[in-house]
């Protein structure tokens, strides 16, 4: 039997616990032969997730099935490339989809969801609708507003869309930036009152929604939540605190 040249590392009996790369072992100074190639794919999904193309009319037809309705938005960057490289164009609608957007409601209750491809289509087109159907029963205070479809989109462009909407809150669902172990995490940006110009300090965050991260019904739990504590505080951002894993704790007891 041929010895292997690779030496086991003590801590292996953990990476069974988690999807961190820890416990890989070594060849002389080098990783394993497998731990290099197990690399190199998670590597190869991370740049597919970035650069793949959100396939929006698939998204649609998968929305309109369930009961919602749809409408298409973009930003400033004219493509990939100028979107990777110019964060501030995905930040900004671009002017040909504004007339579109413009909303005459004024029921003050308007709730905007925009689902966005941001840095993983991968994470919108998997994750978004399962997430929105676990909040729609739990929204029977909001006025529910067409679900606008982005692309080469910044989360900022939430706001604008949320303005142009005349929405009292904007939750925009957009793929966070991949990791090697996590391709497909989908992030969930609150704005109550959103316009144009909000900072990150006036918007709330819940992120990794997906399901070997934070559970679709977790999530729903959460951004129901906030959205809640949003209407009633008016506002959200850094004055706005995350307590709804005290409040779910004190239901379960």
């Amino acid at each position: 039997m041929t010895k292997s040249l690779a030496t086991s590392d003590p801590w292996r009996t953990l990476a069974r616990f988690t999807s961190a790369r820890i416990g890989l072992g070594r060849v002389g100074s080098s990783l394993p032969t497998e731990a290099m190639l197990d690399f190199s794919m998670a590597h190869a999904w991370t740049r597919d997730a970035i650069y793949t193309a959100l396939q929006t009319e698939e998204l649609s037809r998968e929305l309109e099935s369930a009961g919602f309705l749809t409408c298409r938005a973009w930003s400033r960057a004219k493509d990939r490339v100028e979107y990777l490289h110019r964060p501030d164009l995905g930040r900004r609608l671009s002017p040909n989809c504004i007339d579109n957007l413009h909303s005459h409601s004024d029921s003050g209750r308007r709730l905007s969801i925009v689902i966005a491809d941001g840095l993983s289509s991968l994470a919108p087109s998997q994750h978004a609708l399962p997430l929105l159907k676990c909040m729609l029963p739990q929204l029977s205070e909001w006025e529910m507003d067409d679900v606008i479809i982005a692309t080469q989109a910044r989360v900022a462009l939430g706001d604008e869309i949320g303005a142009l909407r005349g929405a009292e809150a904007v939750v925009i669902l957009i793929g966070e930036r991949p990791g090697l172990n996590a391709a497909d995490s989908l992030g969930a940006y609150l704005t109550y009152k959103p316009h144009v110009g909000c900072s990150d300090a006036e918007r709330n965050c819940v992120s990794n929604i997906r399901p070997t991260g934070l559970s679709y019904e977790r999530a729903a739990h959460k951004l129901i939540y906030l959205l809640h504590e949003a209407r009633a505080l008016g506002c959200t951002g850094v004055q706005l605190k995350d307590d709804s894993d005290v409040v779910r704790l004190g239901a379960v007891r």
